[in-house]
């Protein structure tokens, strides 16, 4: 099969293996950045929102005290900023050695 990890035993050949799901994959992605155009373009002083603020908190886990925003924020930042040094530290880690992603086969 081709999508299987005995078609593409190594996880970092996949981006080369697959162009076409590459080209879906960034198809997608470009769909969602285009729905954001008028959000983005609705910040020229029209509306009152901040950037990345698209009213989207269901479980109402935003706090309404300033404070507590920030704090939030903040964490939210760093947390991301984790992600991306972690996500490199596994891509670095398959590309140097030759063996795929930590945990998998």
């Amino acid at each position: 099969e081709q999508f299987s990890f005995e078609a593409i035993p190594k996880v970092i050949d996949a981006h080369d293996a697959l162009p076409e799901s590459m080209i879906q994959i960034f198809g997608w992605i470009s769909f969602l950045e285009a729905c954001s155009f008028p959000a983005l373009a609705g910040l020229g002083g029209k509306y009152d929102r901040k950037p990345g603020d698209f009213s989207f908190d269901p479980l109402g886990l935003y706090p309404t005290d300033p404070e507590k925003q920030k704090k939030m924020q903040l964490a939210e930042l760093k947390n991301g900023r984790l992600a991306m040094i972690a996500i490199g530290g596994m891509v670095t880690g398959a590309a140097v050695t030759g063996h795929g992603f930590p945990y998998l086969p």
